[in-house]
């Protein structure tokens, strides 16, 4: 038997995860890997961690929940630290691995990190494959092509959902083949370069990473309180835990996938009704795909002053201590300054 690596990323979980799937159709044996790409913890030019103590713990849970679901099916995590293009083909030369599969990427240092993996892989003479599983509606199933994609949402909206139909789950494997692993040794906050986090009592929520808890958020706000049943007369909601899905941190890390969503608001609905709250949640889930899209059609450009129209690169001059206030909520707009208070510290 060979070995095929997959790499996870910001798709870390079990259930509906093709990469995951397709490695294990092989039938060779499997090799789950997250790596702590260096590049995602240094210190910006502005002065801040790129990744911050919160999302940092966030991670950290989700990547132990994911290796206790992968060692209830006979395999684990292997943890790396470094650059990608350094760990993952030193891995792979250790195991004798014939393949790295991996969720697709689309925007652009995402996309110069799975280069640089891929011109190490080819060089020992070792395949890449990847597989998109970040959207509702599959790039492939979509009406027109990507450069044919609507400037306006609603257009966009309208085309997607008269024309194509948003694919079932993946089914989540009964077993993993693996070859003998190392015990999984997690980094701490501390070994990333930031701090442990403090819990504040003001938090509306505690979030806690992981597909586990993804599935259990799921279950509340559908099952439980029925929340999703007023979903579009609360979701602009800013106090309390149920004014809205709260989704977004799991969806970030891929522990639940917009399909898995998807198909258990139907259920939902078959259930307990359709209304205009539950399709809004559908509503939302395609909006969060227009982006995912517009950034694959545009890559850089989104990211301009001008934005996608922009011809040339445009600067506006940076005023760091105009940025810092906001950042640390100083604005002295009252409800900016809240907001941002909420975010920095929960």
């Amino acid at each position: 038997m060979s070995t095929i690596i997959v790499w996870f990323k910001n798709d870390l979980r079990i259930q509906d995860n093709e990469t995951l799937a397709r490695a294990i159709a092989t039938g060779n044996l499997i090799i789950p890997v997250y790596c702590f790409d260096d590049a995602h913890y240094i210190t910006t030019k502005y002065g801040f961690k790129k990744t911050g103590n919160y999302r940092a713990n966030f991670l950290l849970e989700s990547l132990q929940n994911l290796h206790n679901n992968l060692s209830k099916l006979g395999s684990g995590l292997v943890i790396l630290k470094g650059k990608p293009e350094t760990e993952i083909p030193k891995l792979a030369m250790q195991y004798n691995a014939s393949q790295v599969f991996a969720k697709t990427e689309i925007a652009p240092e995402e996309l110069a990190t799975e280069s640089l993996v891929k011109i190490a892989l080819q060089k020992l003479n070792i395949g890449f494959e990847s597989f998109s599983t970040s959207t509702l509606y599959a790039v492939e199933d979509l009406p027109f092509s990507l450069q044919q994609l609507p400037d306006i949402f609603t257009s966009f909206r309208k085309k997607v959902e008269a024309s194509s139909n948003i694919r079932n789950c993946v089914n989540g494997p009964l077993q993993i083949h693996t070859p003998s692993l190392d015990k999984m040794q997690l980094p701490s906050l501390e070994m990333l370069g930031l701090q442990k986090i403090n819990t504040d009592k003001r938090a509306a929520i505690q979030f806690v990473g992981g597909e586990t808890e993804a599935h259990l958020r799921l279950q509340h706000y559908f099952y439980e309180t029925k929340s999703i049943s007023k979903y579009k007369e609360t979701r602009n909601g800013l106090v309390g835990s149920n004014y809205s899905s709260k989704f977004s941190a799991w969806l970030a890390n891929g522990c639940i996938s917009a399909v898995t969503i998807y198909h258990e608001l139907k259920k939902y609905e078959a259930l307990h009704g359709t209304n205009e709250s539950t399709y809004w949640l559908i509503f939302e889930l395609l909006w969060r795909d227009y982006f995912y899209f517009v950034l694959q059609k545009f890559g850089n450009k989104l990211f301009l002053y001008n934005g996608i129209k922009a011809e040339t690169l445009e600067r506006k001059n940076f005023n760091l201590n105009f940025f810092m206030q906001w950042v640390n909520g100083q604005t002295d707009v009252d409800f900016v300054d809240a907001n941002m208070l909420e975010l920095k510290l929960t």
